[in-house]
């Protein structure tokens, strides 16, 4: 079992930056491949971006490409989300996922979730 807690969301301007965290705890995520997702207030829920359990390879969605970059320290068992030039269109509930397979837009929901953080950007 694998359980995830985000952190890092908060409020901010237009083209400012924010790094979202997500802790594993429970089983080393070293062998999961982790992603980000995200639900915008009317919308369903989205993929963001997904980074292999090796950390070599990645994947974005396309309104994200060039704006937010995800990384993994294994031996902190945490991901990030480094998100910069935010628009108000960014601004949704956060979740951070795990799966023992890479996370595509198109495969399956990952097995494990976090609860989610909120980040609002103001314009």
């Amino acid at each position: 079992q694998v359980q995830l807690v985000e952190s890092g969301g908060g409020l901010v301007q237009a083209a400012g930056s924010l790094r979202l965290s997500c802790a594993a705890s429970g089983r080393t995520i070293r062998t999961y491949a982790m992603g980000w997702f995200r639900q915008g207030p009317g919308k369903e829920r989205e993929f963001v971006a997904a980074i292999n359990w090796r950390g070599g390879s990645t994947d974005y969605a396309d309104s994200v490409k060039g704006r937010f970059t995800i990384s993994r320290d294994n031996a902190k068992n945490t991901v990030y989300l480094q998100m910069n030039s935010l628009k108000p269109e960014d601004t949704a509930v956060y979740y951070c996922a795990a799966d023992s397979t890479m996370i595509r837009p198109t495969t399956p929901p990952p097995r494990y979730w976090g609860q989610g953080t909120q980040v609002t950007v103001s314009s």
